[in-house]
């Protein structure tokens, strides 16, 4: 079988993650960055391409971890060179803009994969295994929360303007895991504190989202960057009308390291703050969302992950902004958003 070659965009802290994903797959990696990929050429013995030209020659598949804003760009490009694309959320910064993604590759007959990696953590998958084998009845309440040291001061992450905040990019992921869990939404209420103010979203701040779903089931969604030292956590309980699935996933200091804070030193120390919980390479959920997109891309199978929901998350955390600027609920169309889709 012919090596995959896979062409990383984005030399952040999460392209690390990536890259022994795919190196545990075998595949050959190529990075291209802007500011640089020495570092990651250094500790993982990646390729570094001079240009973006350059990448898109040298591989099949392209993955685009750069700041939000850039995500149209980018994908667009690789998308008109031909490539598969796999594109890290949110797929763009605005419903309008990620639909235009997922059109272009319908039209060119490529692969988009947008990068909800939580649908492949083990917790979420057996929530999502108890609903489908109906052991827990019809979804009624849902209740998702998400914490970890905030970003770096000044990032780009508080420029709500420039496709940051808390909602569009840490809490994405539980709205995500709304939909799929719940089904489609027709109205969502938003809350952040303290408030954004002229643009820029305060450093620490924790928001929440109140999801109505269709089928008459609440998601009760709350998110925080909180102080350099809070160690991530996260949690999902999910109520059916037959039973209830609930798990917290171990603090960072349970895990002995935090990823993006270093060791701690488990002796009852304060815990190392981190936006990502600890995982091996080869168990890793990056790991496992990597080779079922590998392995779509190859038999053309489906993916758990579909354009369609990658524009849907967008559209939910839109409209959740929406909901903070009005002061009161939103209603939401799935209906009309699906329509922004050929």
């Amino acid at each position: 079988m012919e090596q995959l070659r896979v062409g990383l965009i984005g030399a952040g802290g999460i392209a690390g993650v990536h890259i022994a994903g795919w190196q545990q797959l075998g595949a050959h990696v190529s990075v291209y960055s802007r500011s640089g990929a020495a570092h990651l050429v250094q500790e993982f013995g990646v390729a570094e391409a001079e240009s973006l030209d350059a990448l898109l020659a040298d591989c099949d598949l392209v993955s685009i971890l750069t700041p939000t804003t850039t995500h149209h760009e980018y994908a667009m490009a690789a998308i008109a060179a031909g490539k598969d694309v796999m594109c890290e959320k949110p797929l763009a910064e605005t419903t309008a803009r990620a639909a235009e993604i997922a059109n272009a590759a319908k039209s060119a007959g490529v692969r988009l994969f947008p990068a909800h990696v939580v649908r492949f953590f083990p917790e979420y998958v057996a929530a999502k295994a108890q609903l489908e084998q109906g052991l827990l009845g019809s979804p009624q309440v849902l209740r998702l929360s998400r914490a970890s040291a905030a970003p770096a001061a000044g990032s780009w992450f508080f420029d709500e303007e420039a496709a940051g905040g808390i909602i569009r990019d840490q809490m994405i992921h539980d709205l995500d895991q709304a939909l799929w869990l719940a089904g489609d939404v027709i109205q969502v209420e938003a809350l952040q504190a303290p408030s954004t103010v002229d643009g820029v979203v305060p450093r620490p701040v924790t928001a929440k989202v109140f999801l109505t779903h269709e089928s008459g089931a609440v998601s009760f969604l709350r998110g925080e960057w909180g102080p350099d030292n809070m160690p991530f956590h996260t949690s999902i309980a999910v109520e059916g009308d037959a039973g209830m699935w609930r798990f917290p996933l171990p603090l960072a200091a349970d895990l002995g390291a935090a990823t993006d804070g270093g060791p701690a030193d488990g002796g009852g120390s304060a815990p190392v703050g981190g936006q990502l919980p600890e995982q091996s390479p080869a168990s890793s959920p990056y790991t496992l969302q990597i080779a079922e997109f590998a392995q779509a891309c190859s038999t053309a199978a489906p993916s758990r992950v579909s354009p369609y929901d990658g524009v849907m998350a967008v559209a939910l955390a839109e409209a959740a902004y929406a909901s903070i600027a009005s002061g009161g609920p939103v209603e939401f169309s799935a209906a009309s958003v699906a329509k922004l889709l050929d």
